[in-house]
């Protein structure tokens, strides 16, 4: 844990009003994860994306058992800011345990899951999922642990959803 905090200690270093209103709105980005379940109904309505709102809302409803509700109960992970208290938080201080980061693996998921079904999207989600995470360091409520456990469980989701739908379509479309 003590290089954990001092990767963190180090983003306190470079805080200046600019960056911090910066990732200020990037954590934003991931609150709740409305942005992409925004996505995902949006693709849900539209012929052409469907399969990929659907493995979208699929692969973040399964992060948010996985992660939320399993996970960070089990693991029970302090965050930093309840260890050092001595840090300013920039945000008011999130609610529950640590591990896994819940903006990270869920931002995650839903831009692998974009990824996989199109890449011109997928790519710049890639970019936005992974500024939510470096954010959650930098405002000091994660651990890097905790940003890598999540992106890892939602990549791994991801790609596990992504399989099962393929193999849900080859069923269906050979018994049609």
């Amino acid at each position: 844990m003590n290089w954990e905090f001092s990767i963190l200690y180090a983003l306190q270093d470079i805080h200046n009003p600019i960056l911090d209103a910066i990732m200020l709105f990037i954590t934003s980005l991931g609150d709740d994860g409305w942005v992409w379940l925004a996505i995902g109904v949006i693709c849900l309505c539209l012929k052409k994306h469907r399969k990929m709102g659907l493995q979208l809302l699929l692969s973040m409803l399964c992060t948010f058992i996985l992660g939320n509700l399993i996970l960070k109960n089990i693991f029970a992970r302090p965050r930093p800011c309840d260890i050092d208290t001595a840090v300013t938080l920039l945000l008011s201080r999130p609610h529950g345990h640590s591990f896994p980061s819940g903006h990270s693996i869920n931002s995650m998921v839903a831009a692998v899951a974009l990824f996989l079904n199109n890449k011109k999207i997928g790519i710049p989600a890639l970019i936005v999922a992974t500024l939510i995470g470096f954010s959650r360091l930098y405002l000091f409520v994660h651990f890097p642990t905790d940003v890598l456990g999540g992106f890892i469980i939602a990549i791994l989701v991801a790609i596990g959803v992504d399989i099962a739908f393929q193999k849900f379509q080859i069923w269906r479309e050979s018994h049609i």
